[in-house]
């Protein structure tokens, strides 16, 4: 490549910084409206967001700036779009997880449930991806991910190194070697004691160095040689063998990391659609459709939890019943079969899983009063106003809708600052119990888990949605498509799920559904149709991020353990892509209908009647 081609690579972001607004310039200067003039700036925004030339937030920060030069909005009125109800919301949530995580309490749900579940192959990865699945609930998915991945990592790790003792052993007694260290230790009953070297395993080990004697492993790479040589992986012949290198047995073993990784990585993501705040790309949408239709009492916690819990598990299952076809060929029979011994591998993988639930010792004061919380602020959630029967909102009769999730959030958010985490401390000669306060959480803390790049990002997106309707932009795009009206709605349904789907493997999901609301609630008002039926599939859609490693931050925490190739997760996320646009089409065709009313056109949504004027060719 010649160098002046380089020198233009190497500052590609600073040229689209520069030549986006310069080149887009002349259409907002030529059509002097406001329309075109927000236009200008959504397609500066969104360019910038989907290339991330910039930082996503600080992208987020070109509305407040762009508006007030163009006269749509004065600033004033653009800074206050950038802090709503959402980001209350999120703090209290935040500080759930910042305490969840402080005090190791996901550590022993995820633990717990994988226990339940069992420690065959197959069922194991389950376990783990319903632990995973509900974890991100509440937490962000990068956070479950991170959290549960090591723990995914060591029991992996750990079965192989088992798996291989175990067949040396087998391998060493059928062929009549003697190997002292395989021996049971008579010698040393004898006062013949012997001392064996050891030396670490390769393969992360979460925080502990395994070890186990030579002379096994002498033993383990004659099996190697012998069982596996049609299977190993192969490592070029100019370079050394390194012991990064000998990370698996055979092909299986391999297969196996990748399941698990990718497991953890499409169940953290899937998960977070259960909730309104399981994802940032829900708590977008609640809070940019409760702007737009402030008349609207549909969405809260508790209807979108009871239409979301059965898609997040059919996907659960459908995308484990695709992974183990995927990478170990799915038995139905052998899944199934009762009463059947476990295998070494198997209790291998139960040995881990116990030793690393004994290591947190027994639930700890903290760890129970931040269960309590967690499990007020669900409870919360749900019976504020959950439809079927009055919710504690109605004590307030004089102030309906006043109270909304981020009230609950908030209320336990701060009890997380008030209770303190060691009620009794005990003093230093151990005479006399000394109190010293020290809240569950502190501020340090919280402000190491808020995610502040997404609040900005958010409170841009917000800004961008009204310079829209006061521009008259959102209209005037919902005029142009009023012809999709003449489509079946399934199929506008469809269109917009795969568009979304497709575009946010290249671009954040939060930026990508940023984009979007604006232009399908106008769609779903010109071709009148309830914009619900249009917005909650393309909102879950846009999470459907799991082609790419850099397409979430999931993706990119499995992908960076070193298991799995590009293609591996290319293949594996292009199936789980279309299963999950097929069951949110499900849903949304079936037990969302009577749900949300999607058969007729709400009365808290405007009314389209014919196209206005504009000067926008």
């Amino acid at each position: 490549m010649p160098a002046f081609l380089r020198y233009i690579w190497m500052y590609r972001r600073l040229c689209l910084i520069v030549l986006t607004p310069l080149l887009l310039l002349p259409v907002p200067l030529i059509l002097k409206t406001k329309e075109v003039e927000c236009a200008y700036v959504l397609f500066v925004v969104a360019i910038f967001w989907l290339s991330e030339a910039l930082p996503l937030s600080v992208t987020a920060f070109l509305p407040a700036l762009m508006f007030p030069l163009f006269g749509i909005l004065p600033s004033k009125a653009v800074a206050a779009t950038y802090f709503k109800d959402f980001h209350l919301l999120l703090t209290g949530v935040i500080c759930l997880a910042t305490s969840i995580e402080k005090w190791n309490l996901h550590k022993r749900i995820a633990l717990r449930m994988v226990m339940l579940v069992g420690v065959n192959p197959g069922w194991l990865m389950l376990g783990f991806m319903f632990s995973a699945g509900f974890l991100s609930m509440w937490l962000s998915n990068t956070s479950t991910a991170a959290m549960v991945m090591p723990i995914v990592e060591a029991v992996a790790q750990q079965i192989i190194n088992a798996e291989a003792e175990v067949d040396a052993m087998q391998t060493n007694s059928s062929g009549g070697i003697n190997n002292e260290a395989l021996e049971l230790d008579e010698k040393i009953c004898d006062g013949q004691s012997k001392s064996s070297e050891l030396k670490p395993v390769n393969g992360y080990s979460n925080g502990c160095v395994t070890t186990y004697n030579i002379e096994t492993e002498a033993a383990i790479e004659e099996y190697q040689d012998k069982a596996c040589s049609e299977h190993t992986i192969e490592v070029e012949e100019e370079q050394p063998v390194s012991s990064d290198k000998k990370r698996y047995r055979c092909k299986k073993d391999h297969m196996m990391c990748k399941a698990m990784g990718l497991c953890i990585a499409y169940s953290s993501t899937i998960g977070g659609l259960t909730t309104i705040t399981g994802t940032s790309t829900n708590l977008i949408f609640a809070e940019q459709f409760h702007t737009r239709y402030p008349g609207s009492t549909d969405i809260n916690f508790g209807t979108w939890f009871i239409h979301c819990i059965p898609i997040t598990v059919i996907l659960m299952i459908l995308s484990w019943i695709w992974l183990q076809w995927l990478f170990f060929g799915f038995d139905f029979k052998e899944m199934f079969k009762c009463g059947k011994e476990k295998t070494d591998r198997e209790k291998a993988s139960a040995k881990v899983i116990k030793d690393e639930y004994e290591k947190l010792g027994p639930i700890s004061y903290q760890e129970i009063i931040t269960l309590i919380l967690f499990i007020l602020m669900a409870l919360l959630w749900f019976t504020r106003d959950p439809g079927f029967i009055p919710g504690w909102s109605t004590l307030f009769p004089k102030y309906i809708g006043y109270a909304t999730d981020s009230t609950a959030a908030l209320l336990l958010g701060l009890l997380f600052f008030i209770i303190p985490a060691y009620p009794w401390i005990r003093g230093t000669n151990n005479e006399s119990n000394s109190f010293s306060y020290v809240p569950l959480i502190t501020w340090k803390e919280f402000q190491a888990c808020m995610p502040w790049d997404i609040c900005i990002l958010v409170g841009g997106g917000f800004a961008l949605a009204e310079g829209c309707e006061v521009s008259g932009l959102s209209l005037w795009i919902a005029n142009k498509m009023t012809p999709l009206g003449s489509l079946p709605i399934w199929s506008v349904v469809l269109i917009s799920c795969i568009i979304v789907t497709t575009v946010t493997e290249v671009a954040s999901n939060p930026a990508t559904i940023t984009i979007f609301l604006p232009i399908l609630a106008p769609l779903a008002e010109a071709i009148n149709v309830n914009p619900l039926y249009i917005l909650i599939p393309t909102t879950l859609c846009t999470s459907f991020a799991f082609l790419l490693p850099v397409a979430n931050p999931p993706n990119a925490i499995v992908f960076s353990y070193g298991h799995l190739q590009v293609m591996d997760m290319v293949k594996a996320g292009l199936g789980i892509n279309i299963m999950g646009v097929l069951v949110v089409m499900l849903a949304i065709s079936t037990w969302a209908v009577p749900m949300f009313n999607l058969n007729t056109y709400p009365s808290w949504a405007p009314i389209i009647t014919s196209p206005t004027n504009s000067t926008i060719p």
